[in-house]
């Protein structure tokens, strides 16, 4: 398991500490008040839907008020563990899926197991297969167990944003073909544009990294990997081919020297801007694009010759074992599990997981839900490559700034890689 050093376990404590100044509310355990987290931006399609449905549960619930905080991604996922093994804990809050975050605390009896709750309320009628998988987790805290730790209302994947008038202004044809999607990078920096909008100081270089992966990966590596089904291999021809492509695209210049530094609002910002003409990113900007980008037409497309795409359930409704008022959370998923609150969500440029299909009436709304049942159809989605190892989110953010940076070759940012993954092995008991 990877181990934070002293300055990053510091750190932590600073961010629980600031994370758990809500008042006494919570300790008191207010039965007219819900206490709610989350981290999506007002303008996003989660964020509208969830507003709304926090409008509904009032409603529905006379007395009762929703204290709804807005958390960062970056905070919560640093300093969950410590906040949800205090009396500050919130009632309901929104945490990302897979091994390393709810797995974890799953294992460490800080989330309420609501299997019989899924059950009762229906809520695993609605939810495909695949998609129930990031939400069971067995006594190791790996994905697809017997037991329900969270619940997601919406579904996600990445993909390739592009500004249809920077490759009309500069004659670039949009790519059908990973040969094409290079060519096209290509023009653009011959004409003195950087193709991708790219960040590396959070999640989104970790993600480029992993999609070229999964262009040369198949199913079974995926499970390999994120369920620990078979033996993994840093060194193998996906990851070598990732890192070694990853590396090449910032000597050439499609990926900006820079971008080490670049968070990942900013590399949204900039291309919704029209900064540059591409964004490898996911399905959680595309409401925001949507409402956002005014200036240029934009489209997206799913990346070329890759069977897999970085993908999964939504993040998870999650129930601290130490909430106070655990009803009332049932019923506040419940909202956002219904079929107006759906509609809503897909109509505002997310992918709903129980929408009626002929309520989406949004033409881009329609197009990014099907082709996530394009990915679904072909057994496409790869999960996310921070997922295997508790605290390896911020081992990948590591070894994909020293590629940019060229502070590591490629088989070093490999190696940087397989030490934590490897020590988890004997953690989950493989």
């Amino acid at each position: 398991m990877f181990k934070p050093g002293k300055a990053l376990l510091a750190a932590l404590l600073v961010g629980a500490t600031a994370l758990a100044g809500c008042g006494s509310d919570a300790a008191d355990g207010n039965p007219n008040e819900l206490r709610l987290w989350h981290y999506e931006g007002p303008d996003s399609a989660m964020g509208k839907a969830w507003d709304a449905a926090i409008k509904e549960f009032e409603k529905s619930h006379p007395g009762v008020k929703v204290k709804f905080e807005e958390k960062g991604f970056e905070q919560i996922q640093k300093s969950a563990q410590m906040v949800l093994n205090s009396d500050e804990a919130p009632d309901i809050m929104e945490y990302n899926k897979g091994n390393a975050t709810a797995g974890l605390l799953s294992r460490q009896g800080l989330l309420t197991d609501m299997s019989s709750e899924v059950t009762k309320h229906g809520w695993d009628k609605l939810l495909s297969p695949s998609l129930q998988t990031t939400c069971k987790y067995d006594e190791r805290g790996v994905m697809g167990g017997d037991k329900w730790f969270g619940v997601p209302n919406y579904a996600e994947y990445t993909m390739v944003y592009y500004n249809k008038n920077l490759f009309t202004q500069h004659g670039v044809a949009v790519p059908t073909t990973f040969d094409e999607l290079v060519a096209a990078m290509e023009k653009f920096r011959q004409a003195g544009v950087t193709p991708l909008s790219l960040g590396g100081k959070e999640y989104p270089a970790q993600q480029l990294l992993y999609q070229l992966a999964l262009s040369k990966a198949d199913s079974k590596w995926v499970s390999s990997l994120q369920q620990y089904t078979g033996d993994v291999d840093f060194h193998d021809e996906a990851w070598t081919y990732a890192a070694t492509t990853f590396a090449d695209w910032v000597k050439k210049g499609y990926i900006a020297k820079d971008a080490a530094g670049i968070d990942a609002e900013s590399m949204g910002v900039a291309f919704m801007d029209g900064k540059f003409p591409m964004m490898v990113s996911g399905s959680w900007w595309y409401g925001r694009v949507q409402s956002t980008v005014k200036d240029f037409e934009w489209d997206s497309f799913l990346f070329p010759d890759s069977d897999l795409a970085l993908g999964s359930s939504g993040n998870l409704w999650v129930v601290p074992e130490k909430s106070k008022n655990k009803d009332l959370a049932y019923d506040f998923i419940d909202i956002t599990m219904k079929k107006a609150n759906q509609n809503l969500l897909g109509n505002s440029g997310g992918i709903p997981v129980a929408a009626d299909a002929s309520a989406i009436t949004d033409p881009k709304s329609k197009t990014l839900i099907e082709n996530y049942e394009k990915l679904v159809d072909r057994d496409g989605l790869g999960y996310y490559p921070d997922w295997p190892v508790p605290g390896y989110y911020d081992v990948l953010v590591s070894a994909t700034q020293k590629l940019i940076n060229g502070t590591a070759s490629p088989d070093q940012a490999l190696d940087e890689l397989a030490g934590p993954y490897e020590e988890n092995l004997a953690n989950v008991g493989k």
